[in-house]
């Protein structure tokens, strides 16, 4: 059978595009200028109102329609769903579906609506108005809580009356799929929060006497989770061992790299490895995951002895840790032997330093993200000696653990005269007598 072709209003030449409008003189691409302008202004500016119904001469019963400023509605009208599928263009803002159209053999017909059934799926973003006899109201009621914007009776069609139904119906679409998209914007954030919450570390120190400290904040808006990570476990022997690091970069990649890199972490030093062993096996997990050959991570990591009195530490590109003990400044431990960042020189070596840390003591690691900041509205930073000055102000205040960290990372962002661009992790391990 030969596809019926679609009935549509006559559209001049000019107002489609495809010749220019008629002016006394004018170049060519005056012309040319005036024929963009006006297919712009259809396209952007111009309703287009898809018809769908079966009656031979449905199409006289769709008066002269008008938009709010005064423009011609544009209708095309299929006299089947073939023809309307053909039909719905981008440029089509709205449907008026005869719900008497005999439904075709593919669908179902033990339902009464379930022609606009089909049209809303093959139709999910374009507005859709529903035509319905004028004793039939419940039937008009149902296509709407089904999915139509609104309906109307078919006697009772007028140019005015259709005219605003469209501009209605265009509206509340647009305003729907607005609102749905808030709520799919809002529910993936809520997943995303809770994604990265499960992603973030919990301590395994059980049987240890060191107290735990940590405070993070991700460079991100409204991120939970960035490139920073650390973490800290306690191995069977005794020995507590603890790691921070920072993945170059602030991105969504950037954070499930580190995660990575510390699940990695911790199930490499629970199997037994420490040191050059360790960092060397870290290295080749981030080449492996990383997404280009420029992504670096810094890393250090320290494992601090049974008795608590000393520790080895590895930095890998990162700086050195704080150690703070009762009578003496707080300072930072030596990094004469600080290893390149991994990912950037194959086969590098990162030495273990012997530290000690003595009875009663305070050990602090954090990301670059806590020196970097700006101290006030010039170029310089804080930097690891405006660092030091400041923990061992605040230490001389007597804070310790939680209100430490949260104290620091407050008055760095303080310093910087707003919220820092970097990820800030800082953990603390505490050892009293």
């Amino acid at each position: 059978m030969p596809v019926p072709v679609p009935r549509q209003r006559a559209i001049p030449a000019v107002e489609t595009g495809q010749a220019p409008a008629a002016s006394p003189g004018g170049t060519s691409r005056e012309v040319a200028l005036r024929k963009r302008e006006t297919v712009e202004n259809t396209t952007h500016n111009s309703l287009t109102l898809l018809l769908i119904e079966d009656d031979p001469g449905g199409s006289a019963m769709v008066p002269e329609l008008h938009d709010s400023a005064g423009r011609p509605i544009r209708v095309r009208t299929a006299r089947n769903l073939t023809e309307a599928e053909r039909l719905l263009t981008d440029d089509v803002h709205c449907i008026l579906l005869d719900l008497a159209l005999a439904a075709p053999g593919r669908i179902a017909d033990d339902d009464e609506l379930a022609v606009l059934r089909h049209v809303l799926e093959i139709a999910p973003r374009h507005a859709v108005l529903a035509l319905t006899a004028s004793g039939d109201a419940e039937r008009g009621a149902e296509a709407v809580r089904v999915g139509a914007q609104d309906y109307l009776f078919r006697d009772e069609l007028d140019g005015r009356l259709l005219s605003r139904a469209i501009r209605y119906a265009v509206e509340r679409k647009r305003s729907d799929t607005a609102e749905r998209r808030l709520a799919e914007g809002r529910l993936r954030a809520q997943e995303n929060r809770r994604l990265e919450r499960g992603l973030l570390p919990t301590p395994l120190l059980e049987g240890s006497s060191l107290r735990f400290a940590a405070r993070y904040r991700p460079g991100r808006s409204r991120a939970l989770l960035g490139g920073d990570f650390y973490d800290v476990v306690r191995t069977a022997d005794g020995t507590v061992h603890a790691m921070i690091g920072d993945v170059c970069g602030h991105g969504p990649d950037e954070a499930a790299l580190g995660v990575e890199l510390r699940i990695a972490w911790r199930a490499l030093t629970l199997a037994g490895l420490c040191g050059d062993a360790l960092l060397g096996t870290l290295q080749k997990v981030l080449e492996h995951e990383r997404a280009d050959d420029e992504i670096f991570a810094t890393l250090c990591t320290v494992d601090i002895a049974p008795d608590g009195r000393r520790a080895g530490l590895c930095l890998a590109g990162h700086p050195s840790p704080l150690l703070a003990r009762p009578g003496r400044p707080a300072q930072l431990l030596p990094y004469d032997n600080n290893g390149p960042a991994l990912g950037l020189l194959p086969g590098a070596r990162w030495p273990r330093m012997e530290v000690k840390l003595g009875a009663e003591w305070s050990l602090m690691l954090y990301t670059d993200g806590l020196i970097e900041g700006r101290i006030g509205q010039g170029r310089e930073r804080l930097g690891q000696d405006g660092m030091v000055e400041m923990v061992r102000r605040q230490l001389s205040e007597g804070l310790r653990g939680e209100a430490l960290l949260r104290a620091a990372v407050n008055e760095v962002r303080d310093l910087n005269g707003g919220e820092l661009t970097d990820d800030v992790a800082v953990l603390l391990l505490d050892r009293g007598v």
